[in-house]
Formats: structure tokens, C-alpha cells, sequence
């Protein structure tokens, strides 16, 4: 997903960037007229590799 290009629509609809990072996938789709990419199973991997769960 183009996360920048979500922000700046978001932005256009008058969404502030604390609230675009709180809207689940869902409410996105909804919001942005259902032409939000989907993630795939490789791009989930790669953010899983790029950015794997840790523990502290």
C-alpha cells in the first residue's frame, strides 16, 4: 500500500494524520472509496521481515 498517497487523500478529507493512523483497514476502504490497495501475502511478509514483532 502507498502509505503516503493514503495520508495525503486522507488529508483532502479533512482527516487529521493522528485519526488516518487510528481508522482500521476497513473504515480506510470505506472512507476512501473502496480503491485502498489490498495487502497482499508478500507485501505482508516483507513488512513482517522489515518489521518483525519484538518483545521487551
Amino acid at each position: 500500500m502507498n502509505w503516503p498517497a493514503a495520508l495525503r487523500a486522507a488529508a483532502r478529507l479533512g482527516i487529521a494524520p493522528e485519526a488516518f493512523w487510528r481508522l482500521s483497514l476497513a473504515e480506510w476502504r470505506a472512507l476512501a472509496g473502496g480503491d485502498a490497495s489490498v495487502l497482499s501475502r508478500r507485501d505482508l511478509d516483507r513488512l513482517l521481515k522489515h518489521f518483525p514483532d519484538t518483545t521487551s
